[in-house]
């Protein structure tokens, strides 16, 4: 008999202990080393001396109102902190704009229910046609608000919108009409059989990504009016939303084709045995498992975007963040541009960190089969 056989039963051994107490983690992450606690104690310091600064800064000398904006603004001048009392005093200016004062109502709903929106949308559970009519519906609500001319409202003509709906009208659209248009692009650049749609899909790509963004807006606004016949004019905002929607639309479609090229050519053999056409082979088995393995990278470029608006201000377009600049020109406010550029960042890390976190929770509810698949195994 081989000695190295045990001819008794052995007793299960209990699972090792692991340690869950902070103060083990603690010592395992920034004590392990003589080299760990020095870095761990220097990065203490520096960031202490931070918090404290920034607290003296932005809380303790900081000045939060005053009894009119004269001298809310004097105020501010003597003393050694934040003027947060600018963005009281310029709030409206900041998140709407040039858009009417006395109307500024109708852009704080409309923006209010494009975030209601948002957050009904990412809801799963939702995600039927049911969810297509709320959209359209809201958006045709938020047109009558925004534009006007009806049910008793003045009309605001487009080019007198700005801040916050401007943002979100331009990064909602705009990425709206380029995913789909990406898609199509993605797999025309894939039919390599097919020259007549690879081509056109391959120079458009190309020559979109080769360009920057800004010389793309330049041309929707300043050169394509003057190309088209007499007695037709398209709306600025209109131009600048298609522009942006064609320009995103080139950075998605190489994002979606690395994701389609991800994907073993078994499952495409597999769908076609079961007889499936091109286009439901895309739809029920290509394409969820090829955007589900580039959810990071779309979501990035939602991301990138969303921030990438603000540069519409070279067209006369006024965003947030124009009406942010236009908000420091006041001469009563000069010199207190930090507090608001700090403002409308704010807005704009709340929206793309509620992106960033929302993908990331979407990609572990999507990848856990394989997860459960990989565990088994």
């Amino acid at each position: 008999m081989d000695p190295y056989v045990s001819r008794a039963d052995i007793a299960a051994r209990p699972a090792p202990a692991r340690e869950q107490t902070m103060l083990s983690r603690l010592r395992g992450d920034y004590f392990f080393s003589i080299s760990a606690i020095c870095q761990t104690v220097v990065l203490f310091v520096m960031v202490a001396t931070a918090a404290i600064l920034l607290f003296r800064w932005g809380v303790l000398h900081a000045v939060f109102a005053g009894d009119g904006a004269a001298s809310a603004s004097e105020a501010c001048r003597v003393a050694h902190g934040a003027c947060w009392a600018v963005i009281g005093d310029k709030l409206r200016l900041i998140l709407f704009g040039v858009y009417p004062f006395e109307e500024q109502w109708r852009p704080a709903i409309a923006s209010i229910l494009m975030v209601c929106l948002y957050g009904l949308s990412v809801q799963r559970a939702l995600w039927r046609m049911l969810l297509f009519w709320l959209w359209l519906g809201v958006l045709t609500i938020v047109g009558v608000l925004m534009w006007g001319g009806v049910l008793g409202l003045r009309y605001v003509p487009d080019s007198e919108w700005g801040g916050l709906p401007i943002t979100l009208i331009l990064s909602t659209f705009g990425l709206a009409l380029a995913f789909p248009l990406a898609v199509l692009l993605a797999l025309a650049r894939q039919a390599d059989n097919i020259p007549i749609l690879q081509t056109p899909a391959v120079v458009f790509i190309e020559f979109a990504r080769g360009i920057p963004l800004l010389v793309v807006l330049f041309m929707a606004s300043v050169m394509l009016p003057l190309f088209l016949p007499p007695g037709i004019e398209i709306s600025k905002l209109l131009r600048v939303l298609i522009a942006f929607a064609l320009f995103a639309a080139a950075y998605l479609a190489e994002v979606i084709r690395g994701g389609l090229q991800a994907i073993p050519i078994g499952q495409y053999e597999a769908a076609t045995a079961l007889s499936l056409g091109y286009w439901r082979r895309m739809y029920w088995v290509i394409l969820p498992q090829a955007l589900t393995i580039v959810i990071p990278g779309i979501v990035n470029i939602f991301i990138g975007f969303f921030k990438a608006t603000s540069i519409v201000v070279v067209v006369g377009i006024f965003d947030l963040m124009t009406a942010a600049k236009r908000a420091v020109a006041d001469p009563l406010w000069q010199g207190f541009g930090i507090e608001v550029y700090l403002f409308a960042g704010l807005i704009y890390f709340v929206f793309c960190f509620s992106l960033s976190r929302y993908s990331a929770g979407l990609e572990r509810h999507l990848d856990r089969g394989e997860r459960q698949r990989a565990t088994v195994s």
